[in-house]
Formats: C-alpha cells, structure tokens, sequence
C-alpha cells in the first residue's frame, strides 16, 4: 500500500446543463399550472363538490388499480416460484398465461389516477386503456433500450464508439500486485496459551 501526499484537485471546466435538467422542472411547474387551472375552471363551470366527486373518485379507482395489479404481480409471482421448485434456483421468470402481464403500466396509471388533477387522470386512463397501454409501453421499452438514439454508422454511433475505447482520463490511485513468483507457504507460529 502506497502512503503520501494527496494530488491537487484539477479544475473542471464548468459543465453545461443537459436538457433534461433544465426543461423537466419546467414542465412539472407548467403541468402543476396547467391541473390548478382546468380544477377552477371545471368548478367554475359546475360546483366544488363536482370538483371534489372528481378527486375523490380518481383517488379511489387509482388505489384499486394499484391493489389488483399488486395482487396479480403477487400472483405470477409466486406461481413463477412454484413452477421453478427447489432445484431450478435460476429460472427466468415467465409471462403469465392469461396475457395479462405489464403490471408496471398498470401500476403507473393507477398512481396517475391518484394524483390530484384532471389531466394525471387522463394520463392514467391512456396507461390503463388496452390499445393506448401498448402503444406507451412499446415506446418506453425502445426509449429505455437505447437504440433510438443512434443508428449504426451514424455520427452519434461513431462518437459513443469513441467514448467507449477513449476513456474520459481519470486515474484511480491503487497498488500493482503481481504474482510472478510462487506463493510462500503460510507461516508456521506456534498456539497461542493462556
């Protein structure tokens, strides 16, 4: 193990914020505005206690929603379980047999229902709604797995090339074992007596 000095810290050049960090909190801000006015506006045009019936409701479906697909995920969990057994530690989980698998789109919708707000009712709606819910989950599964990015033998496939066989430069302090020579045999001390 190597003792001494730390190194100076180098300086950065400051880094600029990505997109998603400057635009994501003004979109929550504008949704937020956007639910507070469609709220008075549906009161105005009725009565606060349609406004309430309206939350009330949303909360009630959504935690429905979400216990009936805990339970179904509870379910396929332990039915996956039972089919593996003992001795088949490692088996992959399946799809349940009645296709009614995605508990997660099930999930997020039932908690957009719970959200105060119209349009996180609608939201939750789309998510819950068979031909909407698929159409979601195909375009988060392709925005998750990357590939909508970069094609191959674009530049931005050239540049994540790059990146990966150029590394960035940090330096990890650390020590250098070799095991060029036979390991020692390991000492002999004699027991210890009290």
């Amino acid at each position: 193990m190597t003792f001494g000095a730390m190194p100076p810290p180098r300086s950065r050049p400051p880094q600029q914020r990505s997109r998603a960090r400057r635009f994501v909190p003004l979109g929550i801000a504008a949704w937020v505005v956007l639910e507070v006015w469609l709220l008075i506006a549906v009161g105005d045009a009725t009565n606060g206690l349609t406004v309430f019936v309206l939350l009330v409701a949303g909360v009630v479906a959504g935690s429905l929603v979400i216990k009936r697909a805990g339970r179904r995920a509870w379910r396929n969990l332990t039915e996956t379980l039972q089919a593996a057994g003992p001795t088949e530690p490692s088996a992959s989980p399946r799809p349940p047999a009645d296709g009614k698998g995605n508990n997660t789109l099930r999930m997020l919708g039932g908690l957009l229902l719970m959200v105060p707000g119209l349009l996180s009712d609608v939201a939750g709606l789309l998510c819950l709604f068979p031909p909407t819910g698929k159409l979601i989950q195909r375009r988060a599964e392709k925005l998750l797995s990357g590939r909508t990015g970069t094609a191959p033998g674009s530049f931005g496939d050239a540049f994540r090339q790059a990146r990966i066989h150029h590394p960035d430069g940090k330096v990890v302090q650390g020590e250098v074992i070799r095991d060029d020579e036979p390991p020692s045999s390991p000492r002999q001390d004699p027991p210890l007596t009290r």
